[in-house]
C-alpha cells in the first residue's frame, strides 16, 4: 500500500480484505464509495488499482476516479451506490454529485 494513504483509508481497505475469501467486500458486495463529511468528500475504493483515494465530491479528482472505474465496467454499480446515498441522505447533495458526474461524462457520453 502506498505510504501517502491515510490511516483511515488503510484501515478501510484492511477491513474489506478481512471479508470473504480475502477480497474487498461488504456483505458479499464490493462498495466503491465511502461517504464522508456529509457528502462533501468520499473515499473511492478502486478495485482495478487496489488504491483508496480521498477526494472532495465536487473535485476533478473525484470525477476522474469515477470515470476510470466506469471505463473499467463498474459504472452501473457506482450509479446504484450514488442513487442509494441520494435516497438515504437527501440533504447531503448526492443527487447533485451524480448530476455533476453525468454532465462531465464520467459514465460515458454525457447526459444519459
Amino acid at each position: 500500500m502506498a505510504n501517502n494513504t491515510s490511516k483511515t483509508a488503510r484501515a478501510s481497505v484492511r477491513a474489506g480484505q478481512a471479508g470473504q475469501g480475502g477480497g474487498l467486500s461488504v456483505l458479499g458486495e464490493f462498495k466503491y464509495l465511502i461517504p464522508l463529511n456529509k457528502g462533501k468528500h468520499a473515499y473511492i475504493r478502486n478495485l482495478t488499482t487496489g488504491k483508496t483515494v480521498h477526494a472532495a465530491t465536487d473535485s476533478e479528482a473525484f470525477t476522474a476516479e469515477i470515470k476510470s472505474l466506469a471505463e473499467a465496467g463498474h459504472g452501473e454499480k457506482i450509479r446504484v451506490e450514488l442513487d442509494a446515498f441520494a435516497d438515504a441522505f437527501p440533504d447531503q447533495g448526492w443527487a447533485d454529485t451524480t448530476k455533476r458526474l453525468v454532465d462531465a461524462g464520467a459514465f460515458g457520453g454525457g447526459a444519459e
